[in-house]
């Protein structure tokens, strides 16, 4: 594992379909190391499964071969993994996420992709531009 990695894991026990007990457990790095990535933390002071929750549910919206309960499943793993690759990189760079959005000095709203609130980006790319732009950079 890479140094510096800090990773817990939330597990919640179920009785009747209820939560009755979430344990966390720190797999990678330490007590102390976790809470300190938690208190450099702008989202979040817990360990908790809101963001994988979230990437999931984002995942299957913009991705009918993992909806659930349906016939729309891929038969053929390397066109899943495609499609996959296709759907998260397209919503990072190309789709505006209105909680990411950040307030002007003139009080309007200036709207961010994910990939430009990680500072990856300067501005929301048309599917166009992004599917143009070649994947080999040349120097």
């Amino acid at each position: 594992m890479p140094r510096g990695l800090n990773y817990a894991t939330v597990e919640k026990r179920r009785e009747k379909g209820r939560v009755v007990e979430i344990v966390c457990r720190i797999i990678f790095g330490t007590l102390a190391a976790v809470l300190m990535a938690l208190r450099r933390s702008a989202v979040s002071r817990a360990i908790n499964t809101s963001f994988v929750e979230r990437y999931h549910a984002t995942d299957r919206h913009r991705n009918a071969r993992k909806a659930r309960k349906t016939y729309r499943f891929s038969k053929d793993w390397r066109q899943h993994e495609a499609v996959t690759d296709f759907t998260m990189y397209s919503y990072n760079v190309c789709w505006p996420v209105k909680t990411l959005r950040v307030r002007r000095g003139d009080g309007s709203w200036k709207a961010r992709t994910p990939a430009m609130a990680a500072g990856l980006a300067d501005h929301i790319w048309t599917l166009s531009e992004w599917l143009k732009f070649p994947v080999v950079q040349r120097a």
